[in-house]
């Protein structure tokens, strides 16, 4: 939260300037996922993706949607993002897919349903190639769960990014700044202690640095 809050308050007062040379400036992105979008029971405003749009002057749209998958409809949570990426804009410069977490779940250790999943991204993937011939897409894996059915589903996202050359930020490792594995960091970061899935606004502040310079290298590397 303090990192955000002195960015913003530089950027306000003219003390920093991105300016010309800021290649996000005036840029629309549409994000589109579950509840890591969403931001479950915090305000949208508050997710990591939404700051950077903020800090950069970008237009910004959400359509995150709590418990939502890319493969299974849900009476619950509505439609999968393999229907539902329809109702984004039509226009975007960058889109951002952050999903998996509840396919993950849905899954389990059912080969069925993973092959279901990968047929499903594949075919997602070529529909938003199609619908934004001229965007970035970038593609935002789940945390570094121990629950069965995750690394099965970012095995499949990853080798679903290679094929479709979409960038990937890859949290599913060790390495992750989100140790979600770790009782204390969640007790700090997220939205409760027993949440695996959803920071809060200090959870988002540490990741903002990383998924800005993802969202940056998505309009600046060839």
């Amino acid at each position: 939260m303090l990192r955000y809050s002195i960015i913003l308050t530089l950027l306000t007062f003219g003390l920093v300037s991105y300016g010309q040379s800021d290649p996000l400036q005036g840029l629309t992105i549409n994000v589109i996922g579950d509840s890591y979008v969403a931001n479950h029971k915090a305000p949208k405003e508050q997710s990591w993706h939404a700051k950077v749009a903020k800090m950069h002057g970008m237009t910004y749209n959400n359509y995150g949607r709590n418990g939502n998958c890319v493969a299974f409809d849900r009476d619950r949570f509505g439609k999968a993002m393999i229907t539902r990426y329809t109702q984004m804009t039509d226009s975007a410069n960058i889109i951002l897919v952050i999903a998996g977490h509840n396919d993950a779940t849905m899954i389990g250790d059912n080969a069925d349903s993973l092959r279901i999943f990968e047929k499903c991204l594949d075919s997602l993937f070529y529909a938003l190639r199609e619908k934004y011939p001229d965007g970035r897409i970038g593609y935002v894996t789940p945390w570094y769960l121990a629950t069965k059915g995750f690394k099965p589903v970012v095995k499949v996202i990853r080798r679903m990014c290679r094929k479709h050359s979409v960038p990937l930020l890859d949290n599913y490792k060790k390495s992750s700044v989100i140790k979600v594995r770790d009782a204390e960091f969640r007790r700090r970061y997220f939205q409760s202690p027993t949440d695996t899935a959803h920071l809060n606004d200090s959870g988002h502040d540490l990741f903002l640095p990383i998924g800005e310079q993802f969202i940056i290298s998505l309009v600046t590397k060839p």
